[in-house]
């Protein structure tokens, strides 16, 4: 893996869903033709957004030489959704594509348990050296948010304003993920491994 930045990662994570806040903040109320058609502003923002994060992931890719499986996931699902929304002229796609991350994700992490495979460990054994029984409770943590988080988003875009659910997509989910991360801070303690031989000497 190629060395970068440790700001960068994160930085092209949240500049694509950055740029969708802004688009739709600033033409929230307007709408906009293009080739004819009238789209809102949270049409023009999923229509901004799907190229924005496709440019980040490829660079992401570039820089590091590699993607999580989860990345590529989630850029397929946005294309897909979002691109429906945009195609059909319809929001309703692009409120409903967390949802459908997030029950994947529950999915592959669920089945990583009853498998008896440790993926989670797999991608994040670097940066968080635990044991195995660490990462099976951390990993049904997860599974378990994941859940929630589905729920949540049904809920919010189902019952509350397109601008409530711009809010939470933009600003609440990361907050939760933070949170949880935080949450489990003794997890980590308690199930803290020391960096093997190799390691050290790298």
């Amino acid at each position: 893996m190629k060395d970068t930045k440790p700001w960068l990662k994160p930085a092209l994570e949240l500049g694509p869903v950055l740029v969708f806040f802004l688009v739709f903040i600033l033409r929230r109320g307007e709408t906009t033709v293009i080739a004819g058609q009238e789209y809102s502003a949270f049409i023009l923002a999923t229509l901004v957004f799907i190229p924005a994060l496709a440019l980040t992931t490829a660079i992401q890719w570039r820089l590091t030489g590699r993607l999580a499986p989860m990345q590529v996931a989630t850029l397929v699902l946005v294309i897909v959704f979002g691109g429906l929304s945009v195609w059909l002229n319809d929001p309703r796609f692009f409120k409903i594509k967390p949802t459908m991350i997030y029950l994947l994700f529950a999915a592959i992490l669920g089945y990583s348990l009853i498998a008896r495979r440790n993926w989670l460990q797999a991608v994040l054994s670097e940066a968080l050296p635990m044991d195995a029984q660490g990462w099976r409770k951390l990993t049904f943590r997860m599974v378990m948010l994941f859940l929630a988080l589905a729920a949540a988003n049904e809920i919010v875009w189902r019952t509350m304003s397109e601008t409530s659910w711009v809010y939470f997509k933009t600003f609440g989910l990361p907050v939760i993920l933070f949170v949880f991360l935080m949450a489990n801070a003794g997890l980590y303690r308690a199930h803290a491994t020391e960096p093997s031989a190799d390691d050290k000497g790298e």
